[in-house]
């Protein structure tokens, strides 16, 4: 590979680079972007797709300029996500105001997501136009209203130009961390709605195809957004800035990294149901082919970490070569960068490539809508084998469990100690996600209401107590590190942050916390909105993680052991506790009690021949709810008694300890228990003896001991 020009700084004081280093490489990158897009195209044959006589056609400028606008949509969203995490993430902060430098960043990602939501303009004008089968022109405002406002792919851009219209007009005015990281997290879901509403709303396997496309394109955009801002930053900017970025970006590109490769296989597996489509198909030579760009980058993140951004770290040993370790970081950077352009051209062009049909040809109802067959009559072997893999609930157990290993491990090797009750409940938590959401078990939650009822009560009823009685906030507090520079916000402070907020204050206080966890049921089975969701993987996804999340907040008001905003007395945690249980009691009667089955718009869609009657079987689940309350309930008063006593015995060793220190505080208190202690003490030595004829230590003054002793 020829060595790249020289980068000359401009004679200015900021030591910025000439305009057309910039330029040329954003030119080069995009004329890459642009012809990976036109090669894959052809290649998909979305290009020039076979026309059938007589039918409508948007014509070749829908068919050209659809994926031309979704390219310059997710060009766009790359670099106002890359624009904002070196905003927050990469550059330091100072006690919660962002440097000059920042605040420009995160001024500049005004602009681009100005882009962004131009693109998503055009996108929706685009679809609706290749939707309704008419050429350019054809198409009136007002059906592009409709479109936006009834079809799922016009819905999600209109979410994606409400975010970047919002990160627009708040991003001018925000100086601090906060509102940055707010505008950050604002860009990242504003990455999801389209990727959701493509190939991965029709693939048959739901629980890889959505989640895994979502955080496919969530993680590719943090590394090929940082990478490329990063690279601009070094081209601008010298000295400790350069390095601390480089450093963070460095360990945040390996995990963003690892995010890419397990999203990226998922969705293959969604799409590829065999080796063959996978050599012999359109789709699959280009998944390939993607594979291939992603080694490649691979190849040049170790280049990174191993030469430039170790050196860029000052290596022990290593003699101080600034400026060559500067430029090897620049070559690396640009050529990467240059790839990433490439690899979304090409991911552009394969979201237009039809995905190679199933190798079962049969249509089956319930296999549209469950995304899997109806499964045979449940027994153990089954639930031991039809398992159900869920990517989201797969990294939320691989992440949480391993996070906490880390946290523990790194406890135990600097000295510390942590309770390995906490250990065991946080890790048996867990597990009830694995059986509930993972396991055989998940299958039939899909198609039987009792079973559907099972899960949800141990999702929002079992697993949050135990991974509160895990204590994860405060092994996160015990093991994160504080930020090496001082003023600056790291992963600790950020959570510190969070304790202390007005949001946490006010999500976990009684007063919202419990209502939360006592009337959602309430308001999702006895409302249109059980079958609507029921209908939907999203929606199911969102129902487990409301369910855990509010039993998460009602269960560490009551019971947990992390700091809180708020410390409630014991007998007042009792009553809520029993409050909610009566209430979840009173909601599986209701269920027992209902005429007519709940959510027959999704029930009643697919037949199960071993089902004899719905009803019955929501009577099963009723009882589920009103009988599995009582666990959780025992399990709860238990932890409730054991905590209350170890508080006791705190409060009463903080007395000793101030009476010790003030030394006249409880002192008369303090020599009558010596007193009992000496008596005890000479009753034992006279067990059986005559007693003893002299007088006994002199009783505390202030009382007669005999009245003491009484009073004892």
């Amino acid at each position: 590979m020829a060595p790249p020009a020289k980068i000359t700084q401009s004679p200015d004081r900021t030591g910025a680079p000439r305009t057309s280093t910039t330029a040329v490489l954003a030119a080069v990158a995009a004329l890459l972007c642009l012809a990976g897009l036109s090669i894959t195209l052809v290649l998909g044959g979305a290009a020039f797709p076979e026309i059938i006589p007589g039918l409508p056609d948007a014509g070749d400028a829908v068919r050209w300029g659809l994926p031309l606008s979704k390219a310059v949509m997710d060009a766009a969203a790359v670099l106002t996500v890359g624009t904002l995490l070196l905003a927050v993430v990469l550059l330091p902060s100072d006690k919660g105001r962002l440097s000059r430098q920042a605040t420009g960043y995160v001024q500049a990602a005004t602009w681009s997501a100005l882009a962004w939501a131009a693109g998503a303009v055009a996108t929706l004008y685009f679809q609706a136009s290749e939707f309704l089968a008419r050429p350019l022109g054809q198409v009136s405002v007002d059906e592009v209203t409709a479109y936006a406002g009834s079809v799922s792919g016009g819905i999600a851009l209109m979410f994606v130009i409400l975010l970047t219209t919002g990160i627009l007009l708040f991003g001018r005015t925000v100086t601090g961390a906060t509102g940055a990281l707010w505008l950050l997290i604002l860009s990242l879901v504003a990455l999801t709605p389209p990727a959701l509403t493509g190939h991965s709303a029709s693939s048959g396997s739901h629980e890889l195809a959505v989640t895994g496309l979502a955080m496919h394109v969530v993680t590719i955009s943090v590394w090929t957004g940082g990478l490329a801002l990063l690279t601009y930053h070094a081209m601008r900017a010298n000295g400790d800035a350069v390095e601390i970025a480089a450093a963070r970006f460095s360990r945040l590109a390996l995990w963003a990294y690892i995010g890419v490769a397990i999203s990226g296989l998922a969705s293959a597996l969604a799409r590829i149901e065999s080796f063959d489509a996978l050599v012999r198909t359109e789709y699959g030579l280009i998944i390939v082919v993607k594979a291939v760009l992603f080694a490649v980058l691979g190849a040049f993140g170790y280049l990174h970490r191993e030469f430039a951004l170790k050196g860029a770290g000052g290596a022990a040993g290593e003699p101080a070569r600034p400026a060559y370790r500067r430029l090897l970081f620049l070559r690396i950077a640009a050529v990467e960068v240059l790839v990433m352009a490439l690899v979304i051209g090409v991911s552009v062009g394969l979201g237009r490539t039809a995905p190679p049909p199933p190798l079962d040809s049969r249509v089956d109802p319930a296999a549209l809508i469950l995304g899997f067959p109806v499964p045979p009559p449940m027994d153990l072997v089954n639930l031991l084998t039809l398992w159900r893999p869920d990517l989201f609930f797969i990294m939320l157990v691989v992440v949480a469990g391993g996070l906490y290993a880390a946290g523990v491990t790194r406890l135990l090797r600097r000295g510390d100690s942590w309770p390995v009750g906490r250990t065991v409940a946080f890790a048996a938590g867990l597990l009830t996600i694995v059986v509930a959401h993972l396991s055989g078990y998940a299958t039939y939650a899909m198609v039987l209401f009792s079973a559907h009822m099972i899960q949800h009560m141990v999702l929002s009823m079992l697993t949050p107590i135990l991974l509160v009685l895990g204590a994860p906030v405060t092994l996160a507090l015990r093991a994160l590190r504080p930020a090496k520079r001082r003023g600056d916000r790291g992963p600790r402070e950020w959570l510190n942050l969070f304790l202390n907020s007005r949001f946490s204050k006010v999500v976990t206080h009684p007063a919202v916390a419990t209502p939360l966890f006592v009337f959602s049921p309430y308001a999702l089975y006895f409302t249109p909105l059980f079958p609507t969701l029921m209908n939907d993987h999203l929606g199911h996804l969102f129902m487990g993680v409301h369910f855990l999340l509010t039993g998460f907040l009602f269960y560490w008001v009551i019971v947990g052991v992390d700091p809180a905003p708020r410390k409630m007395p014991y007998l007042l945690r009792i009553l809520l506790l029993l409050l909610a249980m009566g209430f979840h009691a009173f909601f599986g009667i209701s269920i027992m009690m209902q005429t007519a089955p709940i959510a027959m718009d999704f029930y009643g869609q697919f037949d199960v021949p071993w089902v004899d009657d719905l009803a019955e079987d929501q009577y099963a689940g009723g009882g589920v709810a009103w009988a599995l309350g009582e666990i959780p309930t025992l399990l709860v008063m238990l932890a409730l008694v054991v905590q209350w006593s170890r508080d006791d015995e705190k409060q009463e060793r903080r007395r000793e300890r101030h009476a010790r220190r003030d030394g006249s505080e409880d002192a008369d208190l303090d020599a009558y228990n010596a007193y009992l202690a000496e008596l005890d003490r000479r009753n034992k030595a006279m067990s059986g003896a005559e007693a003893p004829t002299e007088a006994p230590a002199e009783a505390p003054a202030g009382e007669p001991a005999e009245k003491r002793a009484d009073e004892a």
